[in-house]
């Protein structure tokens, strides 16, 4: 599964929901958001960072609704386990193939690993984590206070900056190469941004989806 404009559904609207589909949103990938409270669904849709679907995601009917057959991940991130799984459970039968990630209730367990692609436990490492088991290619930083987000990030061979010296490269305000490809030293003008290889990037959240951009093409 490529991690490039991925189509996402997030199931649940709240505090680590919202938070995972405007991070989703802000790389360039297409979030529809299913959310049972009507008021949480107008609050969502009012921010225009995801479409929104209005409804319980255990039924089959409203997943469907999110055509789960061009879906390629689901992850359902309620404050209940049962919902969670459920919904997982549901989307791999209507939508093969996808990747599920699920939000869990314990903070050490390894209950779900046959069901599930991957879990997460957000009360520890909050919206980050869920990014992260989405969207492998880019990784977060998930212990970060604040809203700048330092990303790992590897070149892709059609990349607009693979091959290039770092001096070359235009990166919007906002952000900043960290590392060489090695992660000994920092990077300079003269750094080569290698295909195949991962830098360490930070970047504000207004500029995030350009410089994942720049590095996955």
């Amino acid at each position: 599964m490529t991690t490039q404009d991925l189509r996402i559904v997030v199931v649940g609207g709240g505090r680590v929901g919202l938070r995972t589909a405007r991070t989703l949103d802000n790389r360039g990938h297409d979030v529809i958001v299913i959310e049972r409270d009507p008021a949480r669904s107008d609050r969502i849709a009012d921010e225009y960072v995801a479409t929104v679907i209005e409804g319980d995601a255990t039924k089959p009917s409203i997943l469907k609704q999110a055509g789960l057959s061009k879906t390629d991940v689901l992850v359902a991130l309620t404050a209940d386990l049962g919902t969670n799984l459920a919904t997982c459970l549901t989307a791999e039968r209507y939508g093969a193939p996808i990747r599920t990630v699920m939000r869990r209730t314990e903070e050490d367990t390894n209950e779900y690993a046959d069901l599930v692609d991957a879990t997460i436990f957000p009360e520890r490492s909050g919206a980050r984590a869920a990014v992260n088991a989405v969207d492998p290619g880019v990784r977060a930083l998930e212990d970060m206070i604040g809203d700048l987000e330092i990303l790992v990030m590897e070149v892709t061979e059609q990349a607009p900056v693979a091959g290039r010296l770092l001096t070359d490269v235009a990166l919007p305000e906002g952000s900043l190469i960290v590392s060489d490809s090695e992660g000994d030293t920092t990077a300079g003008a003269e750094t080569v941004l290698e295909a195949g290889q991962s830098y360490v990037v930070a970047t504000e959240p207004s500029v995030e989806d350009e410089v994942v951009r720049l590095f996955r093409g």
